[in-house]
């Protein structure tokens, strides 16, 4: 593929296209098999700080028959000029069309992304259909978090991955070179003996009068009712990339990214990656270190930053920061953790890794009161919150940054109310603190999210409320704060659909498409978001999308019930009920509460500080 300078003259970051960067793996073609090109349904900046992108990349091309390559969606004034120019999407590595690849493999990490694939597949000058496409098309593959409820794309892809994609790809292409250009007998024998992997043509759906899913059944013999999630029993030498790309613009997140550990115990009941990624699985600290130490030396950056769902509930953090700190120091790299529990121990630890960088500290009590922190599990108390605050600023902090959900289960507009309250007394904190120890200037940045009730949590029987009712409780939450707090809140629109596809079935794939047809695309961009496009695809397809964001009772087949993540439906129900009793229940690392999780590791998921007795 020629993309001409005199093109890329014309286009905001030009290098978001030309590849090149430093790192980047190159193959003789020669000796290539198999072709597979990474897509990331957003621009290069968001796409290329994706670690689970990189984490497959790594796998991919550690095979010699494979060749991994990557692709990102154009931003606009690349379509345009692509399209103008009769130029098909292409990969950065070799500039090879999409459409000659083997495999096309997209990561779903958010609902609002999904336009974009649809119009990565018809840059690509493929069908957007799966049935529509030739034998000798690519198989387009999806994952990541969103597939857990795969659904509204069942017409899209030839075939989902439930789970970790490394722990299963390596399976799929070694099957595919044996039926390579038999694409359906491909998939049937895929989705006949391999876990973890669904292919949605050879599954039927019929439905009630209601609505509501009557039965979800496979068509063919042999195809499993129930898809299992894989998943790496141990991180243990997992394969991770100690030669990550290294871009020639910033990205989201440009620095070293090291994952330490996999999965959650605290069970925080809004959060699905707190149960999907289950069970717990640490990275023992002296391979940490080695991956850092060669990162930092293939790279050149300055910052390592320590990424989990939860880092300060490392085991081993302590030592591991002690000696990155005595490491790095005096080499002047710095270490950071993309938020923290809002406890004094936190901010403690954090204090002692940024005397090198002092950045911004977050905060993320997810709810105004302890009623509403009870409900949801969020196991932190008020009292924790303000000393950690107060420790904060004592130690030179002058920026706070506070995350809130709003429209939770159960929540009171008293409950909305205590964001306010909240946000206050944590700036009162900054006050009480001695004059000449604090920061000069205080800047407390709160920040909102919409509850969105999604597949595989306590939640997902729940409604998401109205936009209307947000919008009223943001107005008197901003009322309420003191000047020198600034409020930003998600949009509602973009909420309401991410919950409606989220918890959406197969009857969405057709409004999907027809939003795309009236111009829907880069959906989770204001400037690119079109809720008219929306709005006039489920009217053209006769859908009403409130249907999809009701609550759901308990007996209800839901459109993702045919996969199995390993906890068990009646533990999510019973935390539910927990919720509505404002109980909590306690971390498992302290002790088991049964999620089922287990089930799967032969017993015990971990004992003690050391995770998975299967190690």
């Amino acid at each position: 593929m020629n993309i001409t300078d005199d093109i890329l003259y014309k286009v905001e970051h030009p290098a978001r296209y030309t590849g090149g960067e430093l790192n980047m793996v190159t193959k003789d073609l020669k000796d290539i098999d198999m072709r597979f090109c990474f897509c990331f349904p957003d621009v290069y900046e968001v796409g290329m700080s994706h670690i689970g992108g990189r984490i497959l990349y790594h796998v991919l091309n550690e095979r010699k028959d494979t060749y991994c390559e990557r692709c990102f969606a154009p931003y606009d004034d690349m379509e345009k000029l692509m399209r103008e120019n009769n130029i098909p999407l292409f990969s950065l590595e070799t500039k090879e069309e999409l459409r000659k690849f083997h495999f096309i493999g997209f990561t779903l990490q958010y609902e609002m992304s999904y336009t974009n694939i649809l119009n990565m597949l018809n840059l690509s000058k493929l069908s957007i259909r799966s049935g529509e496409r030739l034998e000798s098309d690519p198989i387009i593959i999806m994952g990541g978090s969103c597939a857990y409820n795969p659904e509204p794309l069942y017409d899209i892809a030839d075939l989902f991955v439930m789970g970790e994609g490394e722990e299963v790809i390596n399976e799929i292409l070694d099957i595919y070179k044996t039926f390579k250009g038999k694409k359906r007998e491909f998939l049937y024998h895929l989705a006949v003996n391999v876990k973890g992997v669904y292919v949605p043509s050879l599954y039927e759906v019929e439905y009630n009068e209601d609505r509501t899913i009557d039965r979800f059944y496979p068509i063919r013999e042999g195809v499993p009712e129930k898809i299992e999630k894989r998943f790496l029993k141990s991180l243990k030498n997992a394969t991770f990339p100690d030669k990550p790309i290294v871009p020639y613009i910033d990205i989201v997140h440009n620095r070293v990214v090291m994952e330490i550990f996999r999965g959650c115990t605290q069970g925080c009941r809004f959060c699905q990656a707190g149960f999907v990624y289950r069970p717990l699985r640490e990275k023992q600290k002296e391979e940490i270190l080695e991956k850092a130490r060669a990162s930092i030396d293939n790279t050149g950056y300055d910052e390592v930053s320590l990424l989990s769902l939860s880092t300060c509930d490392y085991s081993n953090l302590k030592d591991l920061l002690k000696e990155m700190m005595g490491e790095y120091e005096d080499e002047k790299v710095s270490i950071s953790i993309p938020s923290s529990r809002a406890q004094s121990l936190s901010v403690d630890l954090l204090s002692e890794i940024q005397k090198v960088r002092k950045s911004g500290l977050t905060f993320a009590p997810e709810a105004g009161s302890q009623r509403m922190r009870d409900v949801i599990n969020k196991g932190v108390s008020e009292n924790e919150i303000l000393e950690a605050s107060y420790n904060a600023f004592l130690k030179g902090w002058g920026t706070i940054k506070l995350y809130f959900m709003l429209g939770l289960p159960y929540e009171t507009i008293d409950d909305a109310i205590a964001i306010a309250d909240l946000c206050n007394a944590i700036r009162n904190q900054y006050y009480k603190v001695p004059k000449e120890k604090r920061a000069k200037g205080l800047k407390i940045n709160a920040s909102i999210s919409i509850f969105v009730p999604k597949p595989f949590t306590p939640f997902q029987w729940s409604h998401q409320s109205a936009q209307r009712d947000i919008l009223d409780k943001v107005k008197i939450i901003k009322s309420r704060l003191a000047k020198s707090i600034n409020l930003s809140y998600h949009q509602t629109q973009t909420s309401f659909l991410e919950a409606v596809f989220a918890r959406g079935d197969r009857k969405l794939c057709e409004v999907l498409i027809k939003a795309y047809e009236n111009g829907a695309k880069f959906d989770g961009w204001t400037d690119f978001f079109k809720y008219d496009a929306w709005e006039r695809a489920f009217a053209e397809k006769g859908i009403d999308p409130d249907f999809y964001i009701k609550d759901k009772d308990y007996g209800e087949v839901l459109p993702w019930d045919f996969i199995n993540i390993g906890v068990l439906k009646r533990y999510l129900i019973n935390e539910n009920e927990r919720a509505k009793k404002e109980i909590l229940t306690n971390d498992c690392r302290e002790n088991c509460t049964g999620c089922g999780i287990n089930s799967e590791l032969e017993g015990k998921c971990f004992d003690g500080s050391i995770y998975f007795k299967i190690d």
